[in-house]
């Protein structure tokens, strides 16, 4: 039977079935779970549930343990519950595997309070709900922008005994930073730190991009400082360089965000030798030299700084390449990185001299959305150019205006 199921030939290990039960053999538990394992595996839940349903053997905690996690599979979590509460109305306890599957099918559905019940269920009926669960949890809290919910299951983790791993305090630190609260991010970190736990790259590259995306660069050095010293530079990984970077030019500090960047000459020379490339061409007006050395960066897989797209943005917004500059704040924001004032600036004058009031029109308002205010001269400079006639305030929305923008 487990040759025929682990070669997909269902039909003849039904047959099989058959020819034991005429021959008076009593299939066991075991038997009918491996059957019912390859019909999930190839996709035939309904059918593997009816089997479990009519076979002569009693069911295990194991069968019950593969038809929840096939329905999460299947993005069934009614069906994954209702086998759910089968399984502890005879008695069985789902294993760990099975539970986190369920845990993470419900905080990716955005259910993460049903989340809770099904821990709560497990522990009521004497199971154990291990780390991996729990981070999963939180993680969906996090993603739902809920990281202070987050912060009350590490909690309740800790008040039961679970041990909170580095996943566990990445994930809240993450949440945090998204969520702008990064003094609570920091405290975090020093408890981890004070309860033995020690950071890897992702909890420093996460807490340096946490500080510099929300005006803290001088704490983002001071850690950048840290994980240096503490634990080198993590095989030369560029993430957090760019988050300085992106720290210090966002508070316009940018002759030292160009010295930064020579500073990384040693660790990545092939980076930051097309970055100074990029941003010489730009500032001499060589826009297409600049956008195919751009081009070639990224195709090598190289993630560009955010000195390298507000010198594209700039540049080709003064030669009113509008979509290209368009595109290129799309793909910026794409790598996590929040477009500075200038760069809206850039592309709502750009969209005025090339009179796309509507385009400039809607830049403004997403800008007012995310709290960022323009500058005199842009704001003036769309008032003043917006409405010469009726017929130009009410053309068609240019096409260079996407949705997408706003991710």
């Amino acid at each position: 039977m487990n040759g025929l199921c682990r070669t997909n030939r269902i039909d003849e290990a039904f047959k099989l079935l058959r020819s034991m039960k005429r021959a008076n053999l009593e299939p066991s538990v075991v038997l009918y779970n491996t059957l019912v394992h390859a019909l999930c595996r190839g996709g035939k839940v309904g059918r593997a549930r009816s089997l479990s349903s009519a076979m002569d053997a009693a069911p295990s905690a194991v069968t019950f343990n593969i038809l929840i996690s096939a329905y999460c599979a299947a993005g069934d979590p009614v069906r994954a519950m209702v086998m759910l509460e089968k399984s502890f109305d005879l008695g069985f306890i789902p294993d760990a595997i099975a539970v986190t599957k369920l845990v993470d099918l419900l905080c990716t559905r955005g259910r993460a309070a049903e989340a809770v019940e099904v821990l709560d269920r497990v522990e009521e009926k004497g199971g154990k709900v291990d780390a991996v669960a729990y981070n999963t949890l939180i993680k969906g809290f996090c993603c739902a922008e809920k990281p202070q919910v987050g912060l009350r299951v590490l909690r309740e983790m800790e008040r039961k005994g679970v041990l909170a791993n580095v996943r566990t305090y990445n994930i809240l630190i993450s949440g945090l930073c998204n969520a702008g609260k990064v003094e609570a991010s920091s405290e975090l970190f020093s408890e981890m730190r004070n309860d033995g736990i020690s950071p890897n790259f992702e909890t420093f590259d996460m807490l340096i991009r946490g500080l510099c995306s929300n005006g803290r660069v001088g704490d983002g050095l001071d850690l950048f400082a840290i994980m240096q010293e503490e634990r080198g530079d993590y095989g030369n990984r560029i993430s957090p360089y760019n988050s300085i970077l992106y720290g210090l030019y966002k508070e316009g500090r940018v002759e030292e965000a160009i010295e930064f960047l020579h500073r990384m000459a040693s660790a990545f020379p092939r980076a930051v030798d097309k970055s100074l490339t990029i941003l010489r061409f730009c500032e001499f007006g060589n826009v297409a030299e600049a956008k195919l050395v751009y081009d070639q960066m990224v195709k090598e897989g190289g993630v560009p700084s955010a000195l390298v797209y507000a010198g594209l943005i700039k540049a080709l917004c003064e030669e009113r390449r509008i979509r290209e500059a368009f595109d290129l704040l799309n793909d910026m924001m794409g790598t996590g990185l929040f477009p500075l004032i200038s760069m809206f600036n850039a592309l709502v004058r750009g969209f005025c001299d090339n009179g796309h009031w509507r385009s400039a029109s809607k830049l403004l308002e997403e800008m007012a959305r995310r709290g960022c205010a323009p500058d005199a001269g842009v704001d003036s400079n769309w008032k003043d150019k917006r409405c010469h006639t009726k017929q130009e305030c009410e053309q068609p929305r240019s096409e260079i205006y996407r949705d997408s923008y706003c991710g």
